[in-house]
């Protein structure tokens, strides 16, 4: 049975994590460039592939890191408090994290597509599967030209990898959950791709349309 006080500590780390991830780095970078609102930039969103159409290439590693650090963060610190009564705990507050990118509360829950939050959780958290995830990414990438094929690749093989690897039930499952949200993120992407028109790594638009087209 969960004792009142796990379920504080499952929602401390629920918390911070939601917290950690809602920063919107990629916002706080472009105008602190001078470049003005990403927002109003390219597809609108806010992470790093579409921080990259600004021709800032300084800015869009800046916000990668940082939106890669802000799981990363939220993961190693409960990993590192409570990774041996909850061993799963570190991914979650890494998911947590994600979510806040997603959905960040100071953005009216209007926020990107959180690939580069899922990296940071996944070296953060499940280490091994980072370390398949990372070269995958990269590929696709290379071939395809599109950051969201490669992620969308990506995620879908990850639970499998976890599985493989012997990874425990629970954080397989919290996997499949970020993969599934992963994807529904990128549903505007995943008919951009169907039907031809989804723009290539670093290509440069004005504003694209009012949903958000890009893989972070």
């Amino acid at each position: 049975m969960i004792s009142a006080a796990d379920w504080l500590i499952w929602g401390g780390a629920a918390l911070t994590g939601y917290l950690f991830g809602s920063i919107p780095f990629g916002l706080v970078i472009v105008r602190l460039g001078g470049l003005g609102d990403i927002r109003e930039i390219g597809s609108g969103n806010i992470g790093a592939t579409n921080v990259l159409r600004t021709g800032r290439k300084d800015l869009a590693a800046a916000t990668f890191l940082l939106d890669s650090g802000k799981a990363g963060l939220a993961a190693i610190l409960f990993a590192v408090l409570f990774s041996e009564q909850f061993p799963a705990i570190g991914l979650f507050a890494g998911a947590m994290a994600f979510v806040g990118h997603c959905f960040p509360v100071w953005l009216n829950f209007k926020g990107g597509k959180g690939v580069a939050t899922y990296a940071g959780l996944l070296f953060a958290a499940v280490l091994k599967v980072g370390l398949f995830a990372a070269p995958c990414w990269l590929i696709v990438a290379l071939i395809s030209r599109r950051s969201s094929v490669a992620a969308l690749v990506t995620a879908l093989l990850v639970p499998i990898v976890a599985w493989a690897l012997n990874y425990t039930a629970n954080q397989v499952i919290i996997l499949v959950a970020l993969t599934l949200l992963l994807i529904w993120r990128h549903e505007t992407n995943i008919r951009r791709i169907l039907d031809g028109t989804e723009p290539k790594i670093g290509s440069k638009s004005k504003k694209e349309e009012p949903a958000p087209a890009d893989a972070e």
